[in-house]
Formats: C-alpha cells, sequence, structure tokens
C-alpha cells in the first residue's frame, strides 16, 4: 500500500439541496425548499478522501482553525491521518444551493485572505515519509510557507510531485512531475507572463511548460487533456464521454488518479490517460455527491478493538463536532480498573460532551510495565472500561505513547491524572498545536494497579 501526502488548502463544503417549484414574490427568483444540508471536506480535504477511499494509505498536510467550522471540519476527515498545524485564521466554507439537481448559487464566508501558516514537524516529516504527494492549492498560502516548499523540491527530486494549482495560489516548485490547471486556469496563468494572451489552451501549456519548467496537463472537462512535457506539439488525450450535472471534484479526482499512476511506474502519457478516465468515471458515477462515507477500513487506521457493540469512536467525535460540542480524550494501560480511574475518567467526561479513552495494547504494556503485565488482556481491559457510563469510546493503540493517534483525533481537552503541572506532560505541546489544551486532575497515590497487583500477590 503507497501513503500518499495531500498537502494544501482545507475548506468546508455545504451542500443544500432541494426542490424549486416556484418564484420568490419578492424577486425573480427562484425559492428552494431545502430536503437536504450537509458537509463535507472540501479542497485538499477531498483529495484525501477521494484516494483513503480508493484504499491508499493518506495523510493530509494542512492546516486547521478553531472555529465551530473547522469542528464541523475535523468530524469530515475523521478516521484520516492529518498532519495540521493551525491556521490562525477563519475557515472557508463555501455553502452550495441546487434546485432539482442543478446548481442555483453558491456564496462563500471566511475566505479572506489568510497569513501564511507555520510549518510542524509533524507536517514537514508526512511529506518527507511519502512515497507521492498531490498539492491543492486553493489559494490560502499553505504551500507559500518556504518550509513546506522546501520539502516540496526535495520530495520533487525523488518521488512523484503533482501541482494542482490556483490563480490565487504560490508558484510551482521546480522538479513537479505533472501541474495541472484547467482551462480557465491555464489562460490565466499564461496571460499573467506579460506576454501576448494565450487564446488556446494548447499555446498556453507551451507556455506554462516553458516557464515553469515542469510537464503540463491542462485539462479540458468533457475533451478530456492536453499535455505538453517536452518541446514541440502537446499530446491530447480524448475523455469517455459521460452524463454529468456538476463537475465539482472532477480536478481532485484527475490530479490524485494522476498521482497514484506515476507512483506505480506509468510513464507520464500513460498515466495523464488514466487520469482523464478516472476523472471521468468520478463524474459518471455521481461525483462528489456519490463519495458517501469512508470505507469501514480506512475509516480506522488505528486498532480500536474487538469487543462486540463498541461505540465507533470517529462516529462518536463527527457526531460531537457536527453538534459544535467539545471532544476529550485521556490515555493509559488501566490494567487492573480501580476507583482512582474512575474518578479521572469522570471527572475528565465531565470536561466535555464525549470521552474518548486510548488504550495502551497488551504488546504496549508489556513494552512499559514488563514481561508480566497486562494482568487484564487488552479486548477485557476496554470491554470494562465502555461499561462505564462516562466513556463513550475506546481507542487501542500499539506505540509506546498516544501521540499518532492523538494526532487523528486532536482532541479539544486531553486529561491525564495527576499531582503534576500540565504544562509538564510529554503530550502538551501536541495538544497545543492544533489549539487545544492539557488538563490533569488530582490522583490519589493509594489507588494504583501496581498496589492492587502487590496486594493480590501476598494473598495469593
Amino acid at each position: 500500500m503507497m501513503r500518499i501526502a495531500v498537502v494544501g488548502d482545507l475548506l468546508l463544503d455545504r451542500d443544500l439541496s432541494g426542490q424549486a417549484t416556484r418564484l420568490s414574490p419578492d424577486a425573480p427568483v427562484p425559492v428552494v425548499d431545502v430536503q437536504d444540508d450537509s458537509y463535507r471536506a472540501g479542497g485538499a480535504g477531498l483529495v484525501a478522501r477521494m484516494l483513503a477511499g480508493d484504499g491508499h494509505q493518506v495523510v493530509l498536510v494542512s492546516v486547521l482553525g478553531d472555529d465551530a467550522a473547522a469542528h464541523r471540519l475535523r468530524g469530515a476527515l475523521a478516521g484520516l491521518e492529518l498532519a495540521c498545524g493551525p491556521s490562525g485564521a477563519p475557515t472557508p466554507v463555501k455553502s452550495r444551493v441546487r434546485a432539482n439537481g442543478q446548481g442555483v448559487v453558491r456564496f462563500d464566508e471566511g475566505c479572506a485572505l489568510p497569513p501564511v501558516p507555520q510549518a510542524t514537524s509533524t507536517m514537514l516529516g508526512a511529506i518527507a515519509g511519502a512515497d507521492a504527494v498531490v498539492v491543492a492549492d486553493y489559494g490560502r498560502r499553505v504551500v507559500e510557507n518556504p518550509r513546506i516548499r522546501a520539502a516540496l523540491q526535495a520530495k520533487a527530486e525523488t518521488h512523484p510531485v503533482v501541482w494542482d494549482p490556483h490563480p490565487a495560489g504560490a508558484r510551482p516548485v521546480p522538479g513537479c512531475s505533472a501541474i495541472t490547471p484547467n482551462h480557465s486556469e491555464a489562460l490565466k496563468f499564461a496571460g499573467a507572463l506579460g506576454t501576448e494572451p494565450a487564446q488556446e489552451p494548447s499555446a498556453a501549456a507551451a507556455a506554462l511548460h516553458t516557464e515553469w519548467g515542469c510537464p503540463v496537463v491542462v485539462t479540458l472537462g468533457e475533451h478530456g487533456a492536453l499535455l505538453q512535457h517536452q518541446d514541440g506539439q502537446p499530446v491530447r488525450l480524448p475523455a469517455p464521454q459521460v452524463g454529468a450535472h456538476d463537475p465539482c471534484g472532477a480536478g481532485d479526482r484527475f490530479a490524485s488518479a494522476l498521482a497514484v499512476a506515476l507512483a506505480e511506474g506509468q510513464e507520464l502519457p500513460e498515466a495523464v490517460a488514466t487520469a482523464v478516465d478516472a476523472a471521468a468515471g468520478f463524474l459518471g458515477s455521481g461525483g462528489v455527491a456519490a463519495l458517501g462515507e469512508l470505507p469501514a477500513a480506512t475509516a480506522r487506521p488505528m486498532d480500536v478493538g474487538t469487543v462486540a457493540g463498541e461505540p465507533d469512536p470517529w462516529r462518536v467525535i463527527e457526531q460531537v463536532r457536527g453538534a459544535e460540542g467539545t471532544v476529550v480524550a485521556t490515555g493509559g494501560c488501566f490494567d487492573l480498573l480501580h476507583a482512582g480511574h474512575t474518578r479521572t475518567l469522570q471527572q475528565a467526561r465531565a470536561m466535555g460532551d464525549c470521552l474518548i479513552v486510548l488504550l495502551n495494547s497488551d504488546e504496549s504494556v508489556r513494552r512499559l510495565k514488563g514481561s508480566t503485565r497486562p494482568i487484564i488482556a487488552g479486548d477485557d481491559r476496554a470491554e470494562l472500561l465502555l461499561a462505564l457510563d462516562c466513556v463513550d469510546a475506546v481507542v487501542i493503540f500499539d506505540e509506546d505513547t498516544p501521540h499518532a493517534v492523538l494526532e487523528q483525533i486532536r482532541p479539544d481537552i486531553w486529561v491525564k491524572g495527576g499531582d503534576y503541572d500540565a504544562q509538564t506532560l510529554p503530550e502538551t505541546p501536541l495538544i497545543e498545536s492544533w489549539g487545544g489544551r492539557s488538563v490533569t486532575v488530582p490522583y490519589r497515590v493509594a489507588r494504583s494497579t501496581t498496589s492492587l497487583a502487590a496486594a493480590l500477590a501476598r494473598v495469593g
């Protein structure tokens, strides 16, 4: 399985759809009786969901805010591996209204130009560890960060990097495997070069190939794509004919499929043909409206246990964030569950709208506590925790620390029991990187698994 990094800007897409059977008495505009109101991840988030739905291991490199829209967006991204820093800006929301299956209007919120965000080590590491990269630039400045640009340029020297540009976005880095503007974008880019404006996609592609020094693929909708990857005549690749009312997402599908094809070893013309077919198939199958939820195999990147009837932690998180609630998490071995544990869990649950417990797996406990631990097997420990009213879901992790699963869940509050400052917790810098906070609650030393195990040994 390939590991693909999607680098770029996140948007929250809102879809309102219904029927229009009359005009408004106030103005000659249709009245839409809304029958469905749903949210989904847009921009780089849509690309990541597409690739994850194909079964690839995906890491999303971007930034997230701390407003209500960002909480909805995190819910829409539940199940994906996130390497996201703080955005320092409102989350852009694009709302599309459809009547009788046709687009009526789109209105945008929070789309003022944000500051260039900071790059975290997690973001840079995700790029460095990828087998291929898709850059989804939506003009929100993530790929303007110099450190991210340096990481992308370094990756382009050894692995496929496909750059989907935006007229208000950053210049692609040198060495990209392909740059994929659509027809109108290519004409705008070529016109901005200060030469005579290009009227045809072939002239625009040639000008951009010269300017950027990389292969350029101009997507042409129902007419396929045009590839300019060397001096001379461009290569035209036709598209299958499909019926589609909404082209939203076709460019994202094209760029993601092109990156995968290149990573699999296809030559550029063959990979472009594969991507054209993928985009046509995407539209023919219903486009973004038919994406649905992530398949179960990709919606659970961590081992969440095998307890019968266990609540799906990703679904719990999505529902809480969709209602603009607060996600609380805590973690530990929870071997020989005792009163100290339950007191901590109850206090943690009282701080928010759900409590997710991150539970060390049996192998993780053995590495941390020794070969005689755990006393209680992981599935049983999870079942005991889930029997408590204060626990909403359990995620079992195999690593020595919960950092990887914390990066995916991104709780608003991280709670640990202990008589020390929350700022000394090893998880605190990570929690604070997305605007969360760490909290400690009093822990009674007399209540401990070690003391209970020793008492049982004396009795035995």
